[in-house]
């Protein structure tokens, strides 16, 4: 048992809708430690508002019931309470990829996670922090990605059949078929810099995105630095031969891949950059991003699995 203040939020939408469900069902092995608030998110963003009102009103534990994006939500509200105040996060896999919560060692069952909650301790992790213009700010706790694979998941998202690594191949390849925009880029980190033009530059706090894609085998979302995956203009066929790499994470030893880790990192493109955060489009079409910021935030958040 433990007498902390719990807060659960459910996406309901995940899993193809039945996280609701199927989180009523655990609702058993919960009451065996706690008895926690459950709330349940009805619009975009609302996870990050109850996140945000569960901080305020002194909540110890937040727990995640859903994917990456669910977590991705939370995050961004738990990073508006001062860190002193901040509750610890907890997760409960209920998405099509559950990278993030691969990444920090959640049992991929939801009853198992559930125990790893209440009988874990809390440990620190980093969070990535995405600086564009004067104020805009957007925290993320898995992956960044830009180019290719930001499209990857603007076609992901419009599967209504397909669920989890599959989805994602296939948004893959549906994606190779269409038309690849290549920008300019020029990249400044605190280790280096280099201009290229891009197919892919994806920044990662966890070692994996897509369900299984292991773009940076070394990432630790506990060792301080981000690493990043960078894939310069190449043809299809080239294409074809890295993205095999890309699921083994051996895509290094091609002249075309550029891997390294970081603490800051700023890019200026000579086109709109199209992006997204851990699995949500964040800049689409439309967007007119070119210049942005990405740095790592130390121990942001305690974890508990």
């Amino acid at each position: 048992m433990t007498d902390q203040k719990v807060k659960i939020i459910v996406n309901p939408n995940a899993d193809l809708g039945r996280a609701w469900q199927s989180s009523a069902d655990l609702r058993k092995i919960v009451e065996q430690y706690i008895d926690a608030d459950w709330s349940g998110t009805v619009f975009p963003i609302h996870a990050k508002d109850l996140a945000v009102r569960a901080g305020e009103e002194g909540y110890d534990l937040v727990i995640a019931v859903g994917g990456d994006g669910t977590i991705h939500e939370i995050v961004n509200g738990l990073m508006q309470i001062p860190k002193e105040r901040r509750p610890k996060l907890g997760i409960i896999p209920y998405g099509s990829g559950n990278d993030f919560a691969h990444a920090v060692g959640v049992d991929s069952r939801p009853s198992y996670a559930i125990r790893q909650i209440f009988t874990g301790k809390p440990r620190p992790i980093d969070i990535g922090k995405l600086l564009h213009g004067n104020s805009e700010v957007e925290y993320w706790s898995n992956a960044l990605g830009i180019g290719f694979d930001a499209t990857v998941v603007e076609r992901f998202q419009q599967m209504k059949r397909l669920r989890g690594f599959a989805a994602y191949m296939t948004a893959v390849l549906q994606t190779l078929a269409s038309r690849i925009v290549s920008p300019h880029m020029r990249i400044e980190t605190d280790q280096e810099s280099w201009e290229d033009d891009i197919f892919m530059l994806v920044a990662c706090n966890g070692s994996r995105e897509g369900g299984g894609f292991l773009i940076a085998p070394e990432a630790r979302p506990d060792d301080g630095v981000l690493h990043y995956a960078w894939i310069e203009k190449v043809s299809r066929p080239m294409i074809l031969r890295i993205l095999p790499e890309v699921m083994k994470g051996t895509h290094e030893r091609f002249p075309q891949v550029r891997i390294g880790e970081f603490k800051r990192m700023r890019i200026s493109s000579d086109q709109p950059l199209f992006m997204h955060t851990d699995g949500e489009v964040y800049a689409g079409y439309g967007s007119d991003i070119r210049d942005i910021e990405i740095e790592i935030i130390p121990g942001a958040i305690e974890i508990v699995s």
